[in-house]
Protein backbone atom coordinates (compact mmCIF):
# COMPACT_ATOMS: atom_id res chain seq x y z
CA UNK A 1 0.00 0.00 0.00
CA UNK A 2 1.65 3.12 -1.03
CA UNK A 3 1.10 6.64 -0.18
CA UNK A 4 0.74 9.63 -2.56
CA UNK A 5 1.93 13.23 -2.49
CA UNK A 6 1.42 14.88 0.82
CA UNK A 7 3.11 14.04 3.98
CA UNK A 8 1.69 12.31 6.42
CA UNK A 9 2.28 13.48 10.33
CA UNK A 10 1.33 16.66 9.56
CA UNK A 11 -1.18 18.38 11.34
CA UNK A 12 -2.48 21.43 13.24
CA UNK A 13 -1.16 22.23 17.20
CA UNK A 14 -4.72 21.36 17.67
CA UNK A 15 -4.99 17.90 16.59
CA UNK A 16 -1.60 17.29 17.34
CA UNK A 17 -2.08 17.96 20.60
CA UNK A 18 -5.33 15.62 20.65
CA UNK A 19 -3.04 12.87 19.41
CA UNK A 20 -0.61 13.86 21.75
CA UNK A 21 -3.08 13.16 24.88
CA UNK A 22 -4.52 9.77 23.37
CA UNK A 23 -0.52 8.74 22.86
CA UNK A 24 0.15 9.20 26.86
CA UNK A 25 -2.98 7.11 27.17
CA UNK A 26 -2.08 4.44 25.15
CA UNK A 27 1.73 4.62 26.29
CA UNK A 28 1.64 2.37 29.11
CA UNK A 29 5.00 2.32 30.59
CA UNK A 30 5.77 6.28 29.39
CA UNK A 31 8.74 4.93 27.60
CA UNK A 32 7.33 7.08 24.69
CA UNK A 33 6.65 4.05 22.60
CA UNK A 34 3.56 2.01 21.98
CA UNK A 35 4.17 -1.67 21.47
CA UNK A 36 1.67 -3.45 19.12
CA UNK A 37 -0.21 -5.33 21.46
CA UNK A 38 -1.42 -1.97 22.57
CA UNK A 39 -1.62 -0.29 19.39
CA UNK A 40 -3.54 -3.32 18.51
CA UNK A 41 -6.53 -2.69 21.33
CA UNK A 42 -6.37 1.51 21.13
CA UNK A 43 -6.73 1.09 16.66
CA UNK A 44 -9.41 -1.81 16.92
CA UNK A 45 -12.17 0.77 18.86
CA UNK A 46 -12.12 2.49 15.60
CA UNK A 47 -14.28 -0.32 14.40
CA UNK A 48 -12.03 -0.56 11.27
CA UNK A 49 -11.88 -4.34 9.86
CA UNK A 50 -8.82 -6.36 10.44
CA UNK A 51 -6.56 -6.08 7.61
CA UNK A 52 -7.72 -2.43 7.04
CA UNK A 53 -5.77 -2.35 10.67
CA UNK A 54 -2.97 -4.42 9.12
CA UNK A 55 -2.13 -2.02 6.33
CA UNK A 56 -2.34 1.10 9.24
CA UNK A 57 0.26 -0.73 11.18
CA UNK A 58 2.60 -1.65 8.52
CA UNK A 59 2.35 2.56 7.23
CA UNK A 60 3.15 2.98 10.73
CA UNK A 61 5.78 0.41 11.75
CA UNK A 62 7.57 1.07 7.93
CA UNK A 63 11.11 0.00 10.37
CA UNK A 64 9.38 -3.19 11.73
CA UNK A 65 10.65 -2.80 15.02
CA UNK A 66 7.63 -3.73 16.88
CA UNK A 67 6.93 -0.82 18.38
CA UNK A 68 6.03 3.29 17.03
CA UNK A 69 6.93 6.58 18.52
CA UNK A 70 4.41 9.69 18.56
CA UNK A 71 5.09 10.96 14.94
CA UNK A 72 4.43 7.20 13.74
CA UNK A 73 1.47 6.68 15.99
CA UNK A 74 0.05 10.16 14.53
CA UNK A 75 0.77 9.00 11.10
CA UNK A 76 -1.42 5.87 11.89
CA UNK A 77 -4.35 7.91 13.50
CA UNK A 78 -4.36 9.79 9.88
CA UNK A 79 -4.62 6.55 8.37
CA UNK A 80 -7.66 5.66 10.27
CA UNK A 81 -9.46 8.40 9.89
CA UNK A 82 -8.56 8.79 6.25
CA UNK A 83 -10.08 5.40 6.22
CA UNK A 84 -13.10 6.03 8.18
CA UNK A 85 -13.95 8.99 5.77
CA UNK A 86 -13.49 7.18 2.49
CA UNK A 87 -14.35 3.20 3.33
CA UNK A 88 -11.02 2.91 2.65
CA UNK A 89 -9.73 0.88 -0.13
CA UNK A 90 -5.96 0.38 -1.38
CA UNK A 91 -6.58 2.48 -4.36
CA UNK A 92 -7.83 5.59 -1.85
CA UNK A 93 -4.29 5.30 0.12
CA UNK A 94 -2.96 6.01 -3.52
CA UNK A 95 -4.78 9.22 -3.98
CA UNK A 96 -3.43 12.71 -3.09
CA UNK A 97 -4.54 13.84 0.72
CA UNK A 98 -4.50 17.25 2.19
CA UNK A 99 -3.10 15.64 5.71
CA UNK A 100 -3.19 19.42 7.15
CA UNK A 101 -7.09 19.18 7.08
CA UNK A 102 -7.11 15.62 8.05
CA UNK A 103 -8.97 15.43 11.36
CA UNK A 104 -8.81 13.43 14.18
CA UNK A 105 -10.51 10.02 14.01
CA UNK A 106 -13.52 8.93 15.52
CA UNK A 107 -12.79 6.24 18.36
CA UNK A 108 -15.43 4.68 20.01
CA UNK A 109 -15.70 4.39 23.37
CA UNK A 110 -12.75 6.60 24.16
CA UNK A 111 -14.74 8.59 26.67
CA UNK A 112 -15.91 6.07 28.68
CA UNK A 113 -11.70 4.71 28.77
CA UNK A 114 -10.88 8.29 30.13
CA UNK A 115 -13.39 8.16 32.61
CA UNK A 116 -12.15 5.47 34.13
CA UNK A 117 -9.03 6.99 34.67
CA UNK A 118 -6.80 8.50 37.69
CA UNK A 119 -6.32 12.43 37.34
CA UNK A 120 -5.08 14.08 33.83
CA UNK A 121 -5.78 17.44 32.81
CA UNK A 122 -7.54 16.82 28.60
CA UNK A 123 -8.70 20.36 27.66
CA UNK A 124 -8.06 21.87 30.34
CA UNK A 125 -10.67 19.93 32.52
CA UNK A 126 -9.47 17.46 35.36
CA UNK A 127 -10.35 14.05 34.35
CA UNK A 128 -9.06 10.36 35.43
CA UNK A 129 -6.64 8.77 33.65
CA UNK A 130 -5.04 4.89 33.70
CA UNK A 131 -2.74 4.18 31.09
CA UNK A 132 -4.09 2.23 28.36
CA UNK A 133 -3.43 -1.43 29.16
CA UNK A 134 -1.48 -1.07 31.80
CA UNK A 135 -2.70 -3.21 35.21
CA UNK A 136 0.03 -2.34 37.61
CA UNK A 137 2.07 0.96 37.52
CA UNK A 138 4.35 0.08 39.94
CA UNK A 139 5.73 -3.78 37.94
CA UNK A 140 6.29 -3.14 34.45
CA UNK A 141 5.29 -6.87 33.11
CA UNK A 142 7.90 -9.00 31.20
CA UNK A 143 5.04 -8.81 28.17
CA UNK A 144 5.98 -5.31 27.86
CA UNK A 145 9.42 -5.10 26.69
CA UNK A 146 9.16 -4.57 22.63
CA UNK A 147 12.50 -6.84 22.12
CA UNK A 148 14.62 -9.31 23.98
CA UNK A 149 17.22 -6.64 23.22
CA UNK A 150 14.97 -4.01 25.64
CA UNK A 151 14.33 -6.75 27.77
CA UNK A 152 18.37 -7.58 28.26
CA UNK A 153 18.83 -3.89 28.08
CA UNK A 154 16.31 -3.27 31.37
CA UNK A 155 17.69 -6.59 33.50
CA UNK A 156 21.52 -5.01 32.91
CA UNK A 157 20.35 -1.76 34.25
CA UNK A 158 18.49 -2.87 36.85
CA UNK A 159 20.01 -6.11 38.16
CA UNK A 160 23.51 -6.00 37.19
CA UNK A 161 24.81 -2.39 36.86
CA UNK A 162 24.06 -1.79 40.36
CA UNK A 163 26.68 -4.82 41.16
CA UNK A 164 29.39 -3.93 38.92
CA UNK A 165 29.10 -0.33 40.24
CA UNK A 166 29.07 -1.86 43.72
CA UNK A 167 32.17 -4.25 43.67
CA UNK A 168 33.92 -1.52 40.82
CA UNK A 169 34.06 -4.67 38.39
CA UNK A 170 34.67 -1.89 35.88
CA UNK A 171 38.25 -0.90 37.19
CA UNK A 172 39.69 -4.24 36.99
CA UNK A 173 37.53 -6.38 34.26
CA UNK A 174 35.47 -4.60 31.38
CA UNK A 175 34.14 -1.36 31.35
CA UNK A 176 30.24 -0.66 32.27
CA UNK A 177 28.00 -1.80 29.19
CA UNK A 178 26.00 1.28 27.64
CA UNK A 179 23.10 1.43 25.09
CA UNK A 180 24.75 1.66 22.34
CA UNK A 181 26.35 -1.93 23.33
CA UNK A 182 23.06 -3.26 23.86
CA UNK A 183 21.60 -1.38 20.28
CA UNK A 184 24.96 -2.22 17.97
CA UNK A 185 24.70 -4.20 15.55
CA UNK A 186 26.49 -7.91 14.93
CA UNK A 187 29.91 -7.47 13.90
CA UNK A 188 32.06 -9.78 11.53
CA UNK A 189 35.97 -9.10 12.06
CA UNK A 190 38.55 -10.34 9.60
CA UNK A 191 41.95 -11.52 10.98
CA UNK A 192 44.87 -12.84 8.67
CA UNK A 193 48.64 -11.98 7.36
CA UNK A 194 49.30 -9.11 5.06
CA UNK A 195 47.30 -9.48 1.88
CA UNK A 196 45.44 -12.60 2.05
CA UNK A 197 42.73 -10.33 0.98
CA UNK A 198 40.77 -9.04 4.35
CA UNK A 199 39.22 -5.78 2.66
CA UNK A 200 39.15 -6.98 -0.85
CA UNK A 201 36.58 -9.85 0.88
CA UNK A 202 34.72 -6.45 2.44
CA UNK A 203 34.58 -5.16 -1.11
CA UNK A 204 33.60 -8.63 -2.71
CA UNK A 205 30.68 -8.32 -0.15
CA UNK A 206 29.38 -4.41 -0.35
CA UNK A 207 30.55 -4.44 -4.77
CA UNK A 208 32.18 -1.57 -4.09
CA UNK A 209 35.39 0.34 -1.59
CA UNK A 210 34.58 1.22 1.57
CA UNK A 211 35.80 4.95 2.12
CA UNK A 212 39.30 4.90 2.76
CA UNK A 213 40.66 0.96 1.73
CA UNK A 214 43.17 0.77 -0.43
CA UNK A 215 44.07 -2.75 -2.01
CA UNK A 216 47.58 -3.78 -2.77
CA UNK A 217 49.88 -6.56 -2.59
CA UNK A 218 52.28 -4.48 0.01
CA UNK A 219 50.79 -4.30 3.57
CA UNK A 220 48.42 -2.05 2.92
CA UNK A 221 45.50 -1.72 5.89
CA UNK A 222 48.03 -0.38 8.68
CA UNK A 223 45.09 0.37 11.62
CA UNK A 224 41.66 -0.84 12.82
CA UNK A 225 38.85 -0.05 10.45
CA UNK A 226 35.06 -0.40 11.42
CA UNK A 227 33.08 -0.03 8.42
CA UNK A 228 29.61 0.76 9.59
CA UNK A 229 26.59 2.34 7.93
CA UNK A 230 25.94 6.00 8.15
CA UNK A 231 24.16 8.75 6.11
CA UNK A 232 27.53 9.76 4.14
CA UNK A 233 30.61 8.45 2.64
CA UNK A 234 33.04 9.38 5.06
CA UNK A 235 35.89 8.78 7.48
CA UNK A 236 36.05 9.51 11.22
CA UNK A 237 39.21 8.69 13.40
CA UNK A 238 39.36 6.80 16.54
CA UNK A 239 40.00 9.63 18.86
CA UNK A 240 36.41 10.50 18.08
CA UNK A 241 34.86 7.37 17.89
CA UNK A 242 36.05 6.11 21.01
CA UNK A 243 34.25 8.91 23.09
CA UNK A 244 30.99 8.76 20.87
CA UNK A 245 28.08 8.00 23.03
CA UNK A 246 26.17 6.22 20.27
CA UNK A 247 29.14 4.09 19.66
CA UNK A 248 30.24 0.58 21.30
CA UNK A 249 34.01 1.87 21.72
CA UNK A 250 34.58 3.63 24.65
CA UNK A 251 36.65 0.85 25.93
CA UNK A 252 39.27 1.16 23.28
CA UNK A 253 40.25 4.40 25.35
CA UNK A 254 42.44 1.57 27.88
CA UNK A 255 44.68 0.89 24.97
CA UNK A 256 45.98 4.93 24.42
CA UNK A 257 46.45 7.15 21.76
CA UNK A 258 49.08 5.33 20.36
CA UNK A 259 46.16 2.55 19.23
CA UNK A 260 43.57 5.59 18.39
CA UNK A 261 45.56 6.94 16.31
CA UNK A 262 45.84 3.35 14.12
CA UNK A 263 41.89 3.49 14.91
CA UNK A 264 39.24 4.87 12.74
CA UNK A 265 35.02 4.17 11.46
CA UNK A 266 34.32 4.26 7.95
CA UNK A 267 30.49 4.99 7.37
CA UNK A 268 29.01 4.75 4.16
CA UNK A 269 24.80 4.05 3.57
CA UNK A 270 24.57 0.63 2.26
CA UNK A 271 21.78 -2.02 2.63
CA UNK A 272 24.05 -4.46 4.08
CA UNK A 273 25.74 -2.31 6.57
CA UNK A 274 21.75 -1.35 7.62
CA UNK A 275 22.38 -5.20 9.28
CA UNK A 276 25.82 -5.82 10.14
CA UNK A 277 29.21 -4.23 10.74
CA UNK A 278 32.88 -5.34 9.65
CA UNK A 279 35.82 -5.40 11.54
CA UNK A 280 38.70 -4.74 8.99
CA UNK A 281 42.03 -5.24 10.76
CA UNK A 282 45.69 -4.47 10.03
CA UNK A 283 47.80 -7.72 8.42
CA UNK A 284 49.55 -9.82 10.87
CA UNK A 285 53.42 -9.69 10.29
CA UNK A 286 55.86 -12.38 9.55
CA UNK A 287 59.21 -12.86 9.39
CA UNK A 288 62.06 -9.38 9.88
CA UNK A 289 58.91 -7.23 9.99
CA UNK A 290 57.22 -8.93 13.26
CA UNK A 291 60.80 -8.11 15.30
CA UNK A 292 59.57 -4.38 15.57
CA UNK A 293 57.41 -3.58 18.09
CA UNK A 294 54.27 -2.02 17.36
CA UNK A 295 53.53 1.34 19.11
CA UNK A 296 50.42 -0.33 21.09
CA UNK A 297 49.07 -3.93 22.46
CA UNK A 298 47.60 -5.18 19.22
CA UNK A 299 47.12 -8.75 20.69
CA UNK A 300 45.27 -7.28 23.23
CA UNK A 301 43.14 -4.89 20.79
CA UNK A 302 42.30 -8.29 18.94
CA UNK A 303 41.46 -9.95 21.88
CA UNK A 304 38.92 -6.75 22.66
CA UNK A 305 37.24 -6.78 19.31
CA UNK A 306 36.74 -10.61 19.80
CA UNK A 307 34.93 -10.33 22.97
CA UNK A 308 32.76 -7.26 21.04
CA UNK A 309 32.26 -9.37 17.56
CA UNK A 310 30.15 -11.90 16.29
CA UNK A 311 31.99 -14.01 14.07
CA UNK A 312 35.65 -13.68 13.34
CA UNK A 313 37.06 -14.52 10.08
CA UNK A 314 40.54 -15.77 9.99
CA UNK A 315 41.56 -15.36 6.20
CA UNK A 316 44.89 -17.32 4.95
CA UNK A 317 46.68 -17.56 1.56
CA UNK A 318 47.71 -20.52 -0.01
CA UNK A 319 50.76 -18.82 -0.95
CA UNK A 320 51.70 -18.09 2.41
CA UNK A 321 50.93 -20.77 4.81
CA UNK A 322 53.26 -19.92 7.75
CA UNK A 323 52.04 -18.80 10.72
CA UNK A 324 54.32 -16.10 12.15
CA UNK A 325 54.98 -15.94 15.89
CA UNK A 326 52.91 -12.71 15.74
CA UNK A 327 49.68 -14.78 14.76
CA UNK A 328 50.30 -17.62 16.99
CA UNK A 329 50.04 -14.63 19.70
CA UNK A 330 46.80 -13.38 18.05
CA UNK A 331 45.20 -16.69 17.33
CA UNK A 332 45.94 -17.46 21.22
CA UNK A 333 44.36 -14.07 22.20
CA UNK A 334 41.10 -15.30 20.91
CA UNK A 335 40.96 -18.67 23.49
CA UNK A 336 37.74 -18.70 24.73
CA UNK A 337 35.90 -17.26 21.70
CA UNK A 338 36.68 -20.32 19.84
CA UNK A 339 33.07 -20.56 18.92
CA UNK A 340 33.55 -17.61 16.55
CA UNK A 341 36.21 -18.22 14.64
CA UNK A 342 35.87 -19.47 10.81
CA UNK A 343 39.06 -20.50 9.23
CA UNK A 344 38.92 -19.26 5.30
CA UNK A 345 41.34 -20.31 2.74
CA UNK A 346 40.98 -17.58 0.61
CA UNK A 347 42.56 -17.15 -3.04
CA UNK A 348 41.79 -20.40 -3.66
CA UNK A 349 40.96 -20.04 -7.22
CA UNK A 350 44.64 -19.50 -7.77
CA UNK A 351 46.11 -22.60 -7.43
CA UNK A 352 44.27 -26.24 -9.16
CA UNK A 353 42.49 -28.63 -7.43
CA UNK A 354 45.27 -31.39 -6.55
CA UNK A 355 47.39 -28.50 -4.91
CA UNK A 356 44.36 -27.23 -2.98
CA UNK A 357 43.85 -30.47 -1.22
CA UNK A 358 48.07 -30.24 -0.52
CA UNK A 359 47.31 -26.48 0.88
CA UNK A 360 44.46 -27.87 2.99
CA UNK A 361 46.28 -30.33 4.43
CA UNK A 362 49.37 -28.46 5.64
CA UNK A 363 46.82 -25.25 6.81
CA UNK A 364 45.26 -28.09 9.11
CA UNK A 365 48.42 -29.64 10.10
CA UNK A 366 50.06 -25.62 11.02
CA UNK A 367 46.64 -25.03 13.09
CA UNK A 368 46.65 -28.01 15.16
CA UNK A 369 49.71 -26.91 16.89
CA UNK A 370 48.84 -23.21 17.38
CA UNK A 371 44.70 -23.94 18.27
CA UNK A 372 45.05 -26.92 20.94
CA UNK A 373 41.87 -28.55 20.08
CA UNK A 374 41.56 -32.47 19.66
CA UNK A 375 39.22 -31.74 16.60
CA UNK A 376 40.31 -30.92 13.18
CA UNK A 377 38.99 -27.24 12.04
CA UNK A 378 37.19 -26.55 9.31
CA UNK A 379 38.83 -25.16 6.63
CA UNK A 380 35.99 -22.65 4.09
CA UNK A 381 37.47 -22.28 0.60
CA UNK A 382 37.17 -18.21 -0.45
Amino acid sequence: MEIGSGRTGVCPKEHQKISQEWFNLVDSDGDGRITGNEATKFFAMSRLSREELKQVWAIADTKRQGFVGFSEFVTAMQMISLALDHESTPDILKTTVDWENNKPPVIEGLDDLVAKTKSLTTYGVEVNVQRFGSKSAKKLPLNAVTSIVDGLKRMYNEKLKPLELAYRFNDFASPLLTNSDFDSKPMVMLLGQYSTGKTTFIKHLLRCNYPGAHIGPEPTTDRFVVVMSGPDERSIPGNTIAVHADMPFSGLTTFGGAFLSKFECSQMPHPLLDEITFVDTPGVLSGEKQRTQRSYDFTGAISWFAAKCDVILLLFDPHKLDISDECKRVISSLRGHDDKIRVVLNKADQVDTQQLMRVCRALMWSLGKVLNTPEVVRVYIG
